[in-house]
């Protein structure tokens, strides 16, 4: 595959930016080797091989990337029936349909925050004004978390994906303080049911077919899946199309253009640039290298979006659409089950803004984009704006 540009994708582990080859081994930051798969045919194929196990990669032997994985009960750690079983019972909740009935929702959400933003004046923060609440509130609303709490669980999910500024200590505290919050919660919509999915979840553990512990880590799972990658697809996207002058031109004029966009700003810019670790059940011929029976595989989705096999000219944002499926959401069973709802708050979020701002612009100040350090996935922690 050819190798990547990665001029404007800010922070990258080392081994984005060294290197080449389709399949290649590194070491993590929890000091670890794995084989990381660079070429987007061989990703595909890591990610839906059941001869690749991510239960075996949530194991205390494992090898391991960093101290922000699923636990081993989480659905994203499970294969096979297990996984189907317990995918089955929330898929429902991100149907197309109970997504798209959401748009009206979504959109006086963003409108909300765009008219702070634009009280504020030029120079306002994208991220704190508009791509942190956001997902947040639409997560809450979703999952049946009251507004009023929002704030508490913020706090909670930015430990628990902080790589670098909390222990394994502190995650494990905070993890069993959001455990006992949502346990709690659970408690309160026995006596108050309203229509979310906590609520849905309760009917099913009442019906017999989901235990609690299953319950309170499906609700944990969703929480923190839905919300820290949202906040970064957002901010990433607008700071590409903002770097795109021409594309950012198209679209203003060409509101209708912005859904076959979106497909190429997560395509570009995903928040997620690795898919979780896999490990080889038993040996697996993949590309020039053999996997051994216990190592374990990455797959570099931001590699794989950029395969010039695939994508032609895989740099450029290409506003016609595409018809190759990009790897952002993954692939095969473990898909993103949320991929709906991230879609829609995106394409919400750039055609609200360029409707309001059609000039919007970085703001003219010496540091606009600061990137965040430290976490599992990609994103900013500022992005100031001029119009």
């Amino acid at each position: 595959m050819k190798e990547c540009t990665y001029g404007r994708l800010g922070p990258l582990p080392e081994f984005f930016r060294n290197g080449s080859g389709d399949v290649v081994p590194i070491r993590t930051p929890a000091g670890d080797t794995m084989w990381l798969v660079r070429d987007y045919a061989l990703g595909r194929r890591v990610l839906t091989d059941k001869r690749f196990s991510r239960a075996e990669a949530a194991t205390p032997h494992a090898p391991r990337f960093n101290d922000a994985q699923p636990v081993p009960d989480s659905m994203m750690s499970m294969d096979g029936d297990r996984h189907t079983r317990l995918r089955r019972i929330v898929s429902g909740a991100f149907s197309t349909g109970r997504i798209a009935a959401m748009g009206t929702f979504v959109e006086d959400l963003a409108d909300r925050h765009i008219a702070a933003i634009a009280r504020q004046g030029p120079g306002a923060d994208l991220i704190e004004g508009l791509a942190t609440p956001l997902p947040l509130a639409v997560l809450c609303s979703v999952l049946g978390v009251p507004e009023e709490d929002g704030n508490r669980f913020r706090d909670w999910v930015e430990v628990l994906f902080d790589i670098s500024a909390s222990t394994p200590a502190e995650k494990g505290r905070r993890r069993l303080e959001l455990a006992e919050y949502i346990y709690d919660l659970v408690g309160r919509k026995r006596h108050r049911p309203e229509d979310d999915l906590l609520t849905e979840l309760i009917g099913v553990h009442d019906r017999g077919d989901l235990t609690m512990n299953e319950l309170l880590t499906l609700g944990l799972t969703l929480l923190m899946a839905g919300y820290e990658t949202t906040v970064g697809q957002i901010g990433l996207s607008v700071l590409s199309l903002l770097s795109d002058p021409a594309a950012h031109e198209e679209l203003t004029k060409e509101p209708d253009r912005i859904p076959r966009a979106v497909e190429e700003l997560l395509r570009l810019n995903p928040a997620t640039p690795l898919s979780f670790p896999r490990v080889a059940v038993e040996p697996v011929e993949l590309g020039s290298v053999t996997v051994r029976a216990g190592e374990a595989v990455m797959v570099a989705l931001l590699d794989g979006n950029r395969d010039a096999a695939v994508f032609a000219e895989p740099e450029s944002l290409d506003l016609t659409g595409r018809d190759e499926v990009h790897l952002t959401f993954g692939h095969g069973v473990h898909r993103c089950l949320g991929a709906p709802l991230a879609r829609l708050q995106v394409r919400v979020v750039l055609e609200r803004l360029l409707r309001r701002f059609p000039t919007l612009r970085l703001a003219a100040v010496a540091e606009p984009v600061v990137w965040k350090g430290g976490l599992a996935t990609r994103g900013l922690s500022r992005l100031l704006v001029d119009w």
